[in-house]
């Protein structure tokens, strides 16, 4: 991706984020690896993190299962008005104060609407977008949070003049920045599983609308993705690569085993009495796994500073999620 020229959105007095934890002022120039807070008050990538092409795949796969499922995109929208809030909303949005007793009481009531079961099932196949869509900009301002405390909160106790030299801090901070970088690697990991469900419906798009119809994909799982015809396509998340890889071995860690370090901490290198960098470390992994003896499997041999390339690392998976929704696309269009 080409530098994005973001001059023009950038308040003169704000920072740019760096990845070695040490902010450098605007004025210093926008090159390199870093972020800005734009004008809703996120911290975005000045590389782009893919979020964007995300959102432009999945607005046009909004339509695509409309078109599918009722035919062509102009029927669906020439009858969208008869249709009544609840079937848009309940059992979906929280906007709606429809509990389930009710929901079953109106599909009875308006059993003969005109196209009332295909209504419901393109709504439920949206959920699996929205799910996606959501999740993606979780994922960019996760990342986002997690190199704004990087840089601009005190690990130690504010105002204390630091001897120079390498430290470690365990505080509120820091508890908050470990938890960010655990969440983020949860919520890519749920971006899979969110993936490989829309994959599994659109290969198996339901055309019987006598009944209201379950979704195909309700129990589909990622590690279900060899059933896919999308399965190993290259560029995608369902191939077999690194960002995958590394996802599931630290969600795995984080959700069956425990932490990534006994005692959550961040690293700072002072010099004159100032930062010049802070830093957080993985676990040593091989071909993707930690590396493990008998009971331990936390090693810190190669000294792998995550915040040097987590940019990138979200950057890569989000790429390949765009792959894989162009996937998913052709699944749709190959549709009769």
């Amino acid at each position: 991706m080409t530098i994005i020229d973001q001059s023009a959105l950038l308040n003169r007095n704000s920072v740019i984020l760096r990845l070695d934890g040490v902010p450098t002022a605007i004025e210093e120039g926008m090159a390199g690896e870093g972020f800005f807070l734009d004008p809703m008050g996120s911290w975005r990538s000045l590389s782009g993190d893919g979020l964007f092409e995300v959102e432009s795949q999945c607005v046009v796969i909004h339509d695509e299962l409309a078109a599918k499922i009722f035919g062509n995109i102009s029927y669906y929208y020439s009858i969208l008005p008869m249709a009544p809030t609840f079937v848009v909303e309940a059992g979906l949005n929280s906007e709606s104060p429809i509990g389930r007793n009710e929901f079953e009481k109106l599909l009875l009531a308006f059993a003969k609407l005109p196209e009332l079961n295909r209504f419901l099932y393109l709504y439920d196949c949206r959920i699996l977008v929205s799910a996606i869509q959501e999740c993606t900009k979780e994922v960019s301002q996760l990342t986002g949070e997690f190199y704004r405390i990087l840089n601009l909160e005190p690990f130690f106790t504010p105002g204390i003049r630091l001897d120079d030299g390498l430290r470690w801090s365990t505080s509120p901070s820091v508890t908050n920045l470990n938890a960010i970088l655990g969440f983020l690697f949860i919520r890519m990991h749920s971006l899979l599983d969110y993936l490989a469900k829309l994959a599994m419906e659109t290969e198996n798009l339901r055309a019987d609308f006598s009944n209201y119809p379950k979704l195909a994909s309700s129990k589909f799982l990622f590690g279900q993705r060899n059933r896919l015809v999308l399965n190993d396509r290259r560029g995608s998340l369902f191939e077999s690569c690194e960002e995958v890889q590394e996802v599931e071995s630290v969600r795995n860690l984080l959700i069956h085993d425990g932490l990534l370090d006994d005692m959550p901490k961040a690293y700072e290198v002072i010099q004159n009495g100032v930062a010049i960098e802070r830093f957080i470390l993985m676990p040593d992994r091989t071909n993707g796994q930690f590396e493990r003896y008998k009971n331990r499997r936390l090693f810190y041999g190669r000294e792998d500073k995550i915040n040097l390339r987590l940019a990138s690392l979200v950057r890569a998976f989000q790429l390949r999620e765009v792959e894989t929704l162009k996937g998913i696309r052709e699944n749709i269009a190959s549709l009769d």
